[in-house]
């Protein structure tokens, strides 16, 4: 009986380029596989033809020779009718670790270890606004990995302790199969290291590292934002076999203050006058957040929440140069509790400036009554 065509058996045209053929053959193997066909001869036959055409199409050489002879001479294509699983296993053991796990990925032996970095720590750290207005000095308490003291991170007593692990060869795994089916798992042995370590350090057991409490000493920079991520660099956890250490980073949280807010890289507060300070104009003296005096004209008529801007008082400015401002918001301080003098004072004062106020191009005049009270 006249064989198949390849291309044709693998749904591809003359032209495939090689990735196109591995990948309709891969197509082709997961739908006719023996496992997913149990019992089922003309599956196996199809796995069968497809794989001999993959053989023959995959190799350059063989894929010419195909090319201009077709079947008659091949050049060393294997006959399906008469090959076993097992051979297709080994032949293409490749391809069937990519589809059932492996990834085609192959494992080098070590003898030795490979220096790996340790993990990355994170931690919370919570500030007042005064601290992130100025900076500040932190010290943080870390429970984490360090570098044996013993073995200075070797892992063992001396340089010749460590060899191939006999039971995975060396490879850090073991492979096995249950039908056509490849699996792989750490190797028990060495814990998937490909060695041993025959004399490991008694302080750390091999693992090169200890756990420790630690106090790390964080430097705050001024202007840092509610919720920002400080990177310490090499502050996590330490390397295993020598790798290089972890980082610690540290989530910001900033707490509100009672005073001051935040809005972006200003500083905004609020600052009580009396109403005489804005009907004639008057020079405060005001504190700042970091306790810095600032003197603060209020011109004459100043209305009432209409905010005052200081240039480059703000906090400092992180991504960039330069500071943000300071802004103030003046407040009437309207009292509650007035003396006999000064209650007469105010009504005589009303009475010479009127009851009617004149209406502005933002706001609707309003009439007065009388007084409460």
């Amino acid at each position: 009986m006249a064989k198949k065509d390849f291309y044709e058996l693998l749904g591809v045209a003359k032209s495939a380029t090689i990735e196109e053929i591995k990948a309709a053959y891969r197509k082709l193997a997961l739908k006719y596989h023996p496992d997913r066909n149990p019992d089922n001869k003309e599956a196996e036959d199809k796995f069968k033809e497809a794989t001999e055409a993959y053989e023959v199409l995959s190799n350059a050489s063989k894929r010419k020779q195909y090319d201009q002879f077709g079947h008659t001479q091949a050049g060393g294509g294997f006959d399906s009718s008469n090959v076993n699983m097992d051979d297709i296993f080994s032949n293409f053991g490749d391809i069937f670790s990519d589809l059932f796990g492996g990834h085609g990925r192959k494992k080098t032996k070590k003898a030795s270890p490979t220096p790996k970095k340790g993990h990355d720590l994170t931690k919370n750290l919570t500030i007042t606004l005064e601290e992130a207005f100025s900076g500040t000095t932190k010290e943080v308490k870390l429970y984490h990995y360090v570098v044996c003291t013993d073995c200075k991170g070797k892992g063992s007593q001396n340089d010749t302790s460590f060899e191939h692990c006999k039971q995975c060869q060396g490879m850090g795994q073991i492979n096995f199969r249950n039908g056509m089916f490849m699996y792989s798992q750490a190797c028990p042995a060495c814990q998937g290291e490909g060695f041993i370590i025959t004399h490991p350090c008694v302080k750390c057991q091999g693992q090169t590292r200890t756990q420790q409490y630690d106090t790390v000493t964080i430097n705050i920079p001024k202007g840092v934002f509610d919720g920002a991520d400080l990177r310490m660099p090499s502050n996590g956890d330490a390397g295993v076999f020598g790798g290089p250490a972890g980082d610690l980073y540290l989530h910001v949280f900033i707490t509100p203050n009672k005073k001051f807010k935040r809005i972006e890289d200003d500083i905004e507060c609020k600052i009580l006058l009396t109403y005489p300070q804005f009907v004639f104009g008057s020079q405060i003296e005001f504190e700042n957040i970091d306790g810095s005096k600032e003197t603060i004209k209020v011109a004459k008529g100043w209305p009432i929440g209409q905010p005052i801007t200081i240039t480059g008082k703000g906090f400092h400015k992180i991504r960039s140069k330069g500071r943000g401002n300071l802004i103030i918001v003046p407040q009437c301080d309207v009292p509650k509790n007035l003396s006999t003098e000064a209650e007469k004072s105010l009504k005589d004062y009303a009475d010479i400036i009127g009851t009617q106020v004149a209406e502005s191009d933002n706001s609707i005049k309003g009439f007065f009554k009388k007084f409460l009270g």
